[in-house]
């Protein structure tokens, strides 16, 4: 199989079993872009993770400076913010919930 068939193949499957995405208000296309976002935001701290412990390629490892991973923590909690934000999500009580979860589990388990 060359690299023409294979997009031909996928082209036609992709056509068949490819949902339809629709946005019925702009606040589900706002919670899309925002969860890309913080995909994006996440591969970024990643990146630098691989940077600080030396992982990276040479040429990303001579360009990178681990001061930088501040603004990538800072950025992915931005983007969780606004995500939070638009939808709806109360992330003091999200938080609260989420730690006593966590504390009853491993609490039990001493």
């Amino acid at each position: 199989m060359n690299l023409k068939n294979l997009e031909e193949r996928i082209r036609l499957l992709s056509t068949r079993i490819r949902p339809s995405y629709k946005f019925a208000t702009k606040q589900e296309k706002d919670i899309l872009v925002e969860t890309v976002k913080l995909n994006e935001e996440v591969g970024e701290l990643c990146n630098d993770i691989l940077g600080i412990l030396k992982l990276q390629r040479k040429a990303k490892q001579k360009v990178f400076d681990k001061r930088n991973i501040y603004e990538e923590f800072a950025d992915v909690i931005i983007t969780t913010i606004v995500l939070a934000q638009t939808t709806g999500v109360d992330l003091e009580r999200a938080l609260k919930d989420k730690l006593e979860k966590i504390e009853t589990k491993y609490l039990k388990e001493k």
